[in-house]
């Protein structure tokens, strides 16, 4: 997303943790090894981020300059636009310019930053500043910022995925109301299908994986997906909700003309994050995205009034209505600082003080990442914006969790979703199974 993830961060994310995996034996700072300065001396520490976008900066800025009048002594020294390769390397090698507070836009590399020790257990910092994590961010941030009970990351603004429709399709369709179950959403995908010739005049939802957000983890979440059990091994064959995933996403392919005619049509339309995106042109009727999509849809100035809704769930989970996918931006102090305990303060304050918060999702138009930010009445909107902080604050929304080796996990789902959607596999059960036992080996080669 524009705000939290770039679109050149978003489509390299998983190529990121790759990178990452040098990390396992690179870098050899262990948690606490710094935690020995006196934060309230004079002292400068070094903040990086991946933002770039001029607003975006100017945001950072100001969140920092909010702590620094808060923290008179404690000088910070900001590095924008550094990408989670500067960010590693950085991390390894230590010294006088490198991070002593780091924020990631990869969420996917939480087990990579834990496990090699690049970032230290905040346990320690939250127990003394006697702050309870489960209490201040919700749930879903609360899980991706940790693996194992190493706690090496903090949430630091998030993102939540909802169904965006075009309310004017839906009119002319006799379509009263945004759907609220995957019936529903089917009905109502087909019913706002225009076919013309080969191709279609108006699409109701482009299924395809290979479409704009509709990624696997972005669907399976309204299912509520067990990835692993608690030995580590993959659940994808063994947790009905992945089959029952996979059928109804490909039930959906092959309602809407098949998986080559959609292809076909997905060819000739606009990329993700242009004025020409499909749904912006209202050749799309329904689009997965996230909250960021609300902001560029009207600035493109479409020819139909945007609607924003919660994804459909399961017609079985029809009571979890209002659930989504969330992940974000997350922040950590490195192994490699000797000023951990100022690091902290800045932490602690740019993700857990409830104004600092709320100002910066404000300037970036981002969710807020603490249940008392999202209930401020500081915070300002686009009244349809509320159904992501609503999806962010609800107690069965998901994400994806930590692994060992990053996000190549969900790399080796995406990839079976592609084979099963387009027939290339026809054995839905046969293909978990393979799924499971390659994520399985991946995670123990990475041990």
């Amino acid at each position: 997303m524009p705000d939290v993830i770039p679109p050149a961060v978003r489509k390299t994310a998983f190529a990121l943790t790759a990178s990452l995996a040098l990390l396992t034996t690179a870098c050899t700072g262990r948690s606490g090894s710094g935690a020995t300065d006196d934060a309230s001396k004079n002292t400068t520490i070094n903040f990086w981020h991946a933002w770039s976008a001029p607003n975006e900066v100017e945001a950072v800025r100001s969140l920092v300059a909010g702590f620094e009048k808060a923290h008179p002594n404690i000088h910070v020294n900001v590095v924008g636009n550094m990408t989670d390769d500067k960010i590693n390397q950085a991390l390894r090698s230590g010294g006088g310019d490198a991070p002593d507070v780091i924020s990631s836009f990869t969420t996917n590399n939480v087990g990579k930053f834990c496990s090699s020790g690049a970032l230290v257990d905040l346990n320690p910092f939250f127990e003394k500043s006697r702050i309870d994590p489960s209490t201040t961010f919700p749930k879903p941030m609360n899980e991706y910022t940790r693996f194992e009970g190493n706690r090496c990351t903090v949430p630091l603004l998030g993102d939540a995925y909802g169904l965006y429709y075009n309310k004017t399709a839906f009119r002319k369709a006799g379509i009263t109301a945004p759907p609220r179950t995957w019936s529903q959403f089917t009905a109502d995908a087909e019913k706002l299908t225009v076919r013309q010739g080969d191709g279609y005049k108006q699409l109701g939802f482009m299924p395809d994986y290979h479409g704009w957000e509709s990624t696997t983890e972005h669907y399976l979440a309204q299912f509520s997906p067990t990835y692993f059990d608690r030995d580590g091994r993959s659940r994808v064959a063994g947790d009905p909700a992945f089959q029952q995933g996979f059928t109804l996403q490909k039930k959906l392919v092959d309602q809407l003309g098949g998986f080559r005619r959609l292809e076909r049509f997905r060819a000739t339309l606009g990329d993700e994050w242009g004025a020409r995106h499909p749904f912006h042109t209202g050749q799309v009727a329904m689009q997965l995205d996230g909250e960021w999509r609300l902001g560029m849809a009207e600035e493109a100035k479409p020819g139909f009034e945007i609607g924003v809704a919660p994804l459909p769930v399961p017609d079985d989970r029809a009571g979890e209505y209002g659930k989504g996918y969330i992940t974000g931006t997350v922040a950590g102090i490195a192994a490699t600082s000797h000023k951990q305990n100022a690091a902290w303060e800045l932490v602690k304050y740019m993700t857990t003080d409830t104004d600092a918060v709320v100002g910066f999702a404000n300037a970036i138009h981002n969710v807020p990442s603490t249940l008392a930010a999202l209930k401020s009445p500081k915070l300002k909107y686009d009244p349809r914006f509320r159904t992501f902080l609503d999806i962010a604050a609800n107690p069965h929304s998901t994400t994806t969790p930590a692994s060992l080796n990053g996000g190549v996990y969900l790399v080796t789902i995406q990839q079976f979703g592609y084979d099963y959607e387009s027939g290339k596999v026809t054995d839905l059960k046969a293909g978990l199974r393979k799924t499971a036992a390659q994520i399985d080996t991946d995670i123990a080669q990475a041990r």
